[in-house]
C-alpha cells in the first residue's frame, strides 16, 4: 500500500473512545502488552505522521491513558450516540479556530492498524468534490460474501489507478452488487472535509440508515459525496475477547511468552 500525497487540509486524526461496550465492557483499558488498547490505538495514529492526534474520551479514565504517555485527549459527553457526534464535540472544542479542514475518524478498537491506512484514506479527498473519504478491500473468502456482519461497498472501481478510488454508489449487509465480479468490504476509517463533518452530524438519521443499520447511509441519503480507495487488507477491529486475544498476541514483544 502506497502512501497517499494527498496532504491539503491540515488533517487532524480523531479517535472515539466509550468504556461502554456490549461485547466487551472497559475495551478501551483492556491491557495489550503491559499498556492500554487506547494506547495503542493512538500510537498507530501518531506512526502515520499525517497530523496531530487527539483522543475523544467518554470517561475520564481514558483520558488519564492517554495524558499518561503524552498524548492529547479530550472528555466528551457520554451520551453520544455515535462516534460521529463525539468526534465532532471534540473538534469543536478543541479547534473553535478551525485550523483543520479535514478530520479522519479512527475507530478506537484498531490496535494493529497499519498507519499506512490512514495515509491511504485520505487520497480520495484530492478529488475537490468529495466529501467524505473511506477505505474497502475485495473480498477473497467466500464465505463472507454472505456474511451481514461484514458490510459490503457497491463502487465501480476502475481497473488502473493509484491507489485505485471509486464513488461509492450503497453500503449494504446483503451480498450487492449480484452477478460476476468481486464484491468489496467496507473498512470503517472516514476522512471527513470539516464542512462535510458538521452537515452530517446535523442531519436526522436516514431510512435506509436505520433499515440496514448503517450510519453512512445517511450521508449517501443526503446527497453526500463518498469517495473510497481499494486496500490490500481489513485491519483486526477489537469486539470480543477472541479478538483481544488476536491483539495480543500479535503486539506481544518479540521473545516473550503468554502464560
Amino acid at each position: 500500500m502506497k502512501p497517499s500525497k494527498n496532504r491539503s487540509g491540515n488533517p487532524i486524526i480523531v479517535i472515539p473512545a466509550r468504556l461502554a461496550s456490549t461485547r466487551l465492557p472497559g475495551k478501551p483499558l483492556a491491557d495489550i502488552a503491559g499498556e492500554p488498547m487506547i494506547v495503542h490505538v493512538w500510537r498507530r495514529a501518531s506512526e502515520a505522521a499525517i497530523g496531530p492526534v487527539l483522543v475523544a474520551a467518554a470517561e475520564p479514565e481514558i483520558v488519564t491513558a492517554i495524558e499518561a504517555v503524552g498524548g492529547r485527549a479530550v472528555l466528551t459527553r457520554p451520551d453520544h450516540a455515535s462516534g460521529s457526534d463525539r468526534i465532532h464535540e471534540a473538534l469543536m472544542r478543541e479547534d473553535a479556530a478551525r485550523r483543520h479542514g479535514v478530520v479522519i475518524n479512527m475507530q478506537g478498537d484498531l490496535p494493529t492498524l497499519d498507519p499506512a491506512m490512514l495515509r491511504a484514506v485520505l487520497a480520495p479527498l484530492a478529488e475537490p468534490a468529495v466529501e467524505i473519504a473511506t477505505l474497502a478491500t475485495e473480498i477473497r473468502d467466500a464465505r463472507e460474501r454472505e456474511d451481514p456482519n461484514v458490510v459490503k461497498a457497491v463502487a465501480a472501481f476502475p481497473e488502473a489507478g493509484d491507489p485505485p478510488v471509486a464513488r461509492a454508489l450503497y453500503f449494504s449487509r446483503a451480498s450487492v452488487p449480484t452477478g460476476a465480479g468481486p464484491l468489496y468490504h467496507h473498512i470503517g476509517l472516514y476522512a471527513y472535509r470539516r464542512a462535510a463533518l458538521e452537515r452530517f452530524v446535523a442531519l436526522p438519521p436516514g431510512r435506509l440508515e436505520r433499515r440496514e443499520r448503517l450510519e453512512q447511509l445517511r450521508a449517501l441519503e443526503a446527497g453526500m459525496r463518498i469517495d473510497l480507495a481499494l486496500v490490500d487488507t481489513v485491519p483486526l477491529g477489537v469486539d470480543t475477547p477472541a479478538d483481544l486475544d488476536r491483539a495480543r498476541r500479535r503486539l506481544q514483544p518479540q521473545g516473550s511468552s503468554r502464560p
